[in-house]
């Protein structure tokens, strides 16, 4: 990931309506949910949440698909992944051990 991408979703990410949305799509996986549901779930006005959904799905942390009248967002679990790598590249200098709760996290994250 290039840093400039990286720069682009940590700031879509740091406000916190956008970071709960983002959150509740990692939750809901690869299918995604209804802007209204996620409206819904989130107790926010769907004309504010489009807005924010418009601004994570700009920086590549969303995508977007229209279902008949719906829009269905969902996480990029890819673009998720590139940003979680971009971020524990040079975790410790090489020394993994210095890094044992991460590669713990990732290591349940694979057997789940």
């Amino acid at each position: 990931m290039e840093t400039a991408n990286a720069i682009a979703a940590f700031a879509a990410l740091s406000q916190s309506t956008r970071l709960e949305a983002f959150r509740l799509l990692v939750r809901a996986g690869p299918k995604g949910l209804p802007a209204l549901e996620i409206s819904r779930q989130l107790d926010t006005k769907p004309s504010t949440l489009s807005g924010h959904l418009s601004i994570l799905k700009h920086a590549g942390v969303l995508t977007a698909t229209r279902h008949q009248r719906e829009i269905h967002y969902a996480a990029n679990l890819p673009c998720v992944n590139a940003l979680v790598q971009f971020l524990i590249a040079d975790c410790c200098g090489g020394q993994i051990e210095n890094c044992s709760e991460i590669v713990a996290l990732l290591d349940n994250a694979e057997t789940t």
